[in-house]
Formats: structure tokens, sequence, C-alpha cells
């Protein structure tokens, strides 16, 4: 068995050396110890639409964040139960004006071994390096997409303050709770200056943090490989150092069905959600293995903080609108009553997800409650009432509504307009791409249409600006507009007790269902096949990977 050597700057400058590396990888993960390769733990994944950069600067989708997760630290993160926990920071206090963090720093923390550093040898990550990553964030020259987490809500003077080497202190304009959510995302990683002065623009293939997993190859197109940080800082219960795997393996097969393949001959370790044309296959109705699958694989299901919905435009002014039966908040109602989200999930989506029968904040976040929030479950009788007192009985006089959507969904919307033409409700479904029906919408053009919001981090008020009048569109995209709403939402921003926040948030939501801008559909699911021989793999509600407590045998 040959033998490759983990040496970065050798696999950099040498493509044909990363080729083989790679080829070695598709093998097992292989050093020159004594261990052989069918010892070492690599976990297997694919991503279909490939990775555009591991700079954690453009971490603005699930490709890039998971690995991102991998090879970084922030400050806070978020646990399975959603609850916000100390990583690089042990812990923080809030000024007395709630405008002022303090964050106190583990210094046990390095970054990963570099040729950007002195020898090559990784040094301590401290609080100089939390307020250079947050600056490059908002620096224009970096470019961004994240620069919104911190635009308008941080002090514009001196917004990143290193105290100490182990005190890191964050200035905002104004009080804002949700902030500490935010610090949680991939963008809020802490990374070295040594490194990106380095690398320049190559800093997008050439990563350098702390996390529990180190860069090692990267061939786009091909695969990425991460290895153990034999140097990581977090340990089990047990005293164990953390990760217990090897490593990683990042595929890049553009197929679904070539993922799906892989993963059935045991070269991929698990599968991120399922296509469309697998799921009969796989699943029952209800949404469990079917049982030729039983004991050879592991289905892991778990809320997604996503929701699926249909946006209602608002705005009285609006030309378009003053003509539509859509202003009128009998109809919107009526709309809501008339479809049978259970059945639809149970038909349509094989029972992947929960009907949204709640508000617009979806399952999966601590200030979701069913009971305080009762949206709209079915009810032709009372959807057909509603219709009468909006003056067109049993749907007589109602005007054809279109309803927008893309092509992946538009199964999906005619289905609902079969549920909607039956109570009386005619609605015509017009396909577009993606691209026409977010330029319709941003520019309220589209008076009802297709959406879905995934959380950003994890607090009800990601999902709650959507509706407050002072945001543009995104992410106001139905332009909707209540005083009463706004002025909870002004209040909920400053109020650090999470009892009483959630509170105004459940009645924030009260207000969104009955003024009915939005047709809630389903909250979403994350789905997960794994292998038998994987343990502790557990999702969560953001759907980010997880690796750190993972085993394999």
């Amino acid at each position: 068995m040959v033998c490759f050597i983990f040496q970065r700057s050798a696999l950099m400058h040498k493509n044909i050396f990363i080729s083989i590396f790679i080829l070695g990888c598709s093998i097992g993960l292989i050093s020159c110890g004594n261990r052989q390769a069918s010892d070492r733990k690599i976990f297997r994944y694919n991503e279909v639409s490939g990775i555009p950069s591991l700079d954690p600067a453009f971490a603005k989708n699930q490709s890039i964040m998971w690995p991102v997760h991998q090879l970084y630290n922030t400050l806070v993160e978020v646990d399975d139960q959603m609850q916000l926990q100390p990583s690089l920071a042990t812990s923080w206090e809030f000024s007395g004006n709630k405008r002022s963090i303090v964050f106190h720093l583990r210094r046990d923390v390095f970054f990963h071994d570099d040729p950007a550093f002195p020898a090559g040898k990784g040094r301590n990550l401290n609080a100089r390096d939390v307020a250079y990553s947050f600056g490059r964030i908002l620096d224009k020259k970096t470019a961004s997409p994240g620069a919104w987490i911190f635009n308008n809500r941080v002090d514009s003077v001196q917004p990143f303050v290193a105290i100490n080497d182990s005190v890191f202190q964050l200035n905002l304009l104004r009080p804002f709770q949700p902030i500490l959510g935010i610090l949680s995302m991939q963008y809020c990683s802490v990374l070295p200056q040594e490194a990106v002065e380095k690398y320049g623009n190559d800093f997008r293939r050439h990563p350098v943090g702390s996390g529990p997993f180190a860069f090692v190859a990267w061939e786009e197109g091909q695969a990425l490989v991460l290895k153990k940080n034999d140097h990581y800082f977090e340990r089990d219960s047990s005293g164990y150092a953390l990760p217990y795997l090897d490593g990683i393996k990042i595929n890049f097969y553009d197929s679904k069905a070539t993922e799906f393949l892989e993963f059935q001959q045991k070269r991929l370790d698990f599968i991120n959600d399922l296509d469309a044309s697998f799921k009969d296959e796989i699943l029952t109705k209800t949404g469990n293995l079917k049982k030729d699958w039983q004991g050879k694989l592991l289905l892991n299901k778990h809320p997604y903080l996503n929701i699926e919905y249909f946006g209602i435009l608002f705005d009285s002014s609006n030309v378009l609108l003053k003509a539509s039966p859509l202003r009128s908040v009998k109809i919107r109602q009526a709309i809501n009553y008339a479809i049978d989200r259970k059945k639809m999930m149970l038909y349509l989506r094989n029972s992947i997800g929960t009907a949204a029968e709640s508000g617009f904040v979806p399952q999966g976040l601590p200030s979701f409650d069913l009971k305080a929030v009762p949206g709209y479950s079915y009810d032709p009788v009372k959807a057909r009432q509603l219709l009468k007192e909006a003056g067109f009985p049993d749907g007589k006089g109602l005007p054809l509504m279109k309803l927008l959507t893309i092509p992946n969904y538009a199964n999906l919307a005619t289905y609902i307009a079969n549920e909607l033409k039956q109570a009386g409700i005619p609605v015509q479904v017009e396909a577009v791409q993606k691209s026409l029906l977010l330029e319709q919408t941003s520019k309220s053009q589209a008076l009802f249409f297709r959406g879905s919001w995934i959380a950003d981090y994890p607090d009800a008020e990601n999902y709650l600006s959507v509706f407050y009048s002072k945001n543009p569109a995104p992410p106001n995209y139905t332009r909707y507009k209540n005083p009463a709403f706004d002025l909870l939402y002004e209040k909920a921003l400053e109020e650090t007790n999470d009892s009483i926040r959630y509170g105004m948030y459940r009645s924030m939501d009260r207000l969104i269902i009955a003024d009915a801008p939005v047709v809630p559909l389903w909250y979403d699911m994350v789905l997960h096949l794994v292998h038998t021989n994987i343990h502790n793999f557990q999702p969560n509600s953001l759907n980010m990977l997880e690796l750190r407590h993972v085993k394999k045998d």
C-alpha cells in the first residue's frame, strides 16, 4: 500500500499530487503510521451543487456552511435543541444599556498548523482575531454577502474591540437581543489575518481555522478532503479528545441518481434529503422506511427551520391590488381554510414535514407553541361562509386569481389550486423561473406567489422580520404593514427575558394569522438516510452537519 503524508505545502503546489492523494482517499484516508487504511474512519458525503468557496465570509448557503463548520469555530454555537451554547467564548454579559456585549474567550484554542505561521505552527487564537474576522465581513473590499448581519446593527465607529487577548467586546447601535443567534452563523467564524494575507484571493480554497477538522486537499469538481485536527480543544464527557473521525471526504457528483447509487454501494455514508424520484421507492406514505430497507439503513427525521408558504400582496396602495379580491381579509382567510394540508403532506410529500396549522414561525424553535398560536386547519364550510361574507357566495363572481410558482413546485401548486376550486375559489397556476419570481416579488409585482423562508439563525425574530413594515422586499415580500405588529417587534428586540420575548413573538404570529398575508403550507423536515455503521449522527433544526461526535464502525 502506498503511503501519503499530509503535507499541504507540497499538495498545494503540485496538482498531480492532489489528484493522486484524492485517489488514495477514495480507498481510505492514509497516513504513514502503523494503522492500515481499513482502520481509518473517514466520513464520506456528496455535495451535488459543488462548493464555490471555503471562506466563511461567503458562507451563504448549505454547501459552503457544512465544510466551514468543520474547519472553523464561532464565539457561540447552537445545540440540537436550538439553544445557544459557548464555543470559543466561555461566557458573555450585556452592558446595562444592552448596547454592548463582553465575551470571555477560551485560551486553549489554536489555529491549524499552516505555512502562514512561523515554522508552520498554528498559534493561539485571541480576541484580535475575532475583531479582525468580524471587521472583514463589513469591509467592502471583502464583498461578503453576509455584511447584512452587522449592517445597521453594530456601532459605526468602534463596533469590535479586543480589550485584551481573552476579552472581546461587541458594540451595538441599539439593543438587539437576537445578535447572539447571529454570532452562531458561519459568517462569524474566526480566522487568522496572516492566512488571509498570505493566500489573498486563493484563501477561498486554502482555509485556515481552529475547527475539529483541517484542510488537506481540494480538487474542484472531484473531491475535498479534510483530516482530524489533533490539537482540537473540545473533549467528550469522558475526557476523550474530539473528533472521533479521522477525516472527511466530500465528493461532487452532480447527479442525485449517481449519489444514490454511490450511497447504495456504501461509498457514501449518508444522504441529505431524498430526491423525489426515490421517495416512493424507499418511504411509505407515512414517511417511514419500507420493509425492504428496514435494518439496512437508518432514517433520521427532525424539524427543519424552513416554512413553505404562499404569499399575498398586502399593500392596498398598490395599483395591482385595488381591483383584486385578495385585498379582502375574508378572501385571504377563506383560501387558508380551503386547503387540506394534512392530505397534501400524506400524498404529495410522503409525510416529510408537518402541515402548517399554526403560525408562520415553524416547529423547531424554542418559542414555537401550537396551542398558543392556532392557525388554519381544513374547514371548507368556514371557507364558503367567508366567501359569502365577502360578497361572493359559493365563489360566484369571484375573478380568476393567478398563482406564481417555480417549476419544481408546479405540481403542488396545481394540487392546491384544485383544492381551492372545490371551495369556489378559482386559481390559475403559472410556473416561472426562480429569478423572475424573485424579481417580481421584490418589486411588488406579484399578487399571489410561492415562497419559503429558511432560518439564518435560531430566533423567531428571523421569521417575524419578514412582516416588519420598515423592512423592504426582501424580506417583506408581502409588504405587510400593521402598527400593532411593528410596536411588538421593536419591543421584542430589546427584551432580554426569553419567556417575555417569546410571548411577544407569539402575539405577533397571531396578528399575522388574523391578517392572513400568507398561506402557511408546511413546516419542513430534515431527512437523512444513514448507513447502520454510523453512530451519534444527530440532525438539528438548522440542518447543520455536525460530525464532532460521530463514530464509524
